[in-house]
């Protein structure tokens, strides 16, 4: 068992997913094909806005094309929807990645079921659902992608441990979980009405918790050895913090992510290994 309290560096294991995908891209390229992603930002929000341009300076570092749209806050449905159909037919657009959240007047779900299914790096298409769920080939969601890569750092089989996701969000809680059972855990599912919620965690021998409200988890709930994936980001007078009692679930935790610093960062590098992903396969290459 690995040391007890040792932190899993989202920073450090990013970098190395970032240089992996140059690699990839570097070899694409070679063969003519530059991975291409298109980000769709509606409105001016301020933190969605230094999001959406952070990923075209990662693109740009790992050898891809980076292609930004920016449309007013009060852009229509139909607007929205031909530009998507632009990006759909562009060869050059191996990727599109519309900014969530959108405008209360905009429909999302309409919006990302636009997208091709092929060039939906983000992997929240009903297609894409449906085939992790079927557990066949496709883009899987950037940050259970990161989960799992968080978890092999680890070193653990996940085969037959005991896994407890506290959240049941499309985004995160409900991908992630079928990803674990890809991977043979035994996955249950916790949510707010869960009955003896602090039961089902300190059951378990991983703990994914993304539910979004702060230190919801006490740490003395956390089964020792445990590792801990903490998804949550959660702003607060202290500054940002997880959904987990980070001091105290570090005592008994063997891995623990920390909150900044830990599936964070995971999140833009996973959408760069899909989009390299993506232009591969519409290329007909493995």
């Amino acid at each position: 068992m690995a040391e007890a309290g040792r932190i899993l560096d989202g920073k450090a294991v990013a970098a190395r997913v970032r240089d992996e995908v140059a690699a990839e891209v570097g070899a694409l390229r070679a063969r003519g094909i530059v991975p291409g992603l298109a980000t769709v930002l509606v409105g001016d929000d301020p933190a969605s806005a230094v999001y959406v341009r952070n990923k075209g300076i990662t693109c740009e570092k790992v050898g891809m094309a980076s292609f930004s749209f920016t449309l007013p806050a009060d852009t229509g449905q139909e607007r929205l929807a031909a530009l998507i159909d632009e990006l759909n037919a562009r060869p050059d657009v191996h990727g599109i990645l519309v900014q969530l959240p959108l405008p209360r007047h905009l429909d999302a779900n309409h919006i990302i079921a636009r997208i091709a299914p092929e060039k939906d790096v983000d992997g929240l298409h009903p297609v894409s659902q449906g085939l992790l769920l079927a557990g066949r080939p496709g883009l899987r969601p950037c940050t259970p992608l990161g989960v799992m890569r968080l978890l092999d750092e680890t070193g653990r089989d996940l085969t037959g441990l005991r896994a407890v996701v506290v959240g049941r969000s499309l985004l995160v809680g409900k991908p992630v979980g079928l990803l674990l059972l890809e991977r043979n855990a035994t996955v249950t599912w916790c949510h707010s009405r869960t009955r003896d919620l602090g039961g089902e965690v300190g059951r378990a021998d991983v703990v994914i918790a993304a539910i979004g409200k702060a230190r919801a988890i006490p740490g003395a709930w956390i089964k020792p050895g445990a590792v801990v994936i903490d998804v949550g980001i959660n702003r607060t007078d202290c500054g940002l913090v997880g959904d987990v009692e980070f001091d105290v679930a570090r005592e008994r935790a063997a891995w623990i992510t920390p909150v900044p610093g830990g599936v964070g960062p995971m999140t833009i590098a996973m959408l760069l290994a899909n989009t390299a992903a993506a232009a591969a396969r519409m290329r007909g290459e493995s």
